[in-house]
């Protein structure tokens, strides 16, 4: 930032270029709710089929390694991870 004009500092400081996305517009929060609800009946009714058609031991391993799976990959991709660059802020 040293060897910057006032221009070219201006433009790195500009509010929609922050890395903490404050400029950017959101979608409908009623829409978002409105999926989430659609998602956690379906999820439920899919969760339960699969629950009572299980028969065997194998068939249960499976399940288990699906579901450790996907919570390590939840867990690695995660917003709050350290690392993950959601409180950098860029200008402040």
């Amino acid at each position: 930032m040293a060897n910057t004009d006032i221009t070219q500092r201006s433009q790195y400081e500009r509010s929609d270029l922050l890395a903490g996305g404050e400029g950017l517009r959101r979608g409908s929060e009623k829409g978002s709710a409105i999926y989430t609800v659609i998602a956690l009946i379906i999820g439920i009714a899919l969760c339960v089929v699969a629950l009572s058609t299980i028969e065997s031991w194998a068939q249960w391993l499976v399940l288990g390694v699906i579901v450790v799976t996907m919570l390590a990959i939840m867990a690695a991709l995660g917003p709050n991870r350290k690392g993950s660059g959601s409180s950098f802020k860029v200008g402040r």
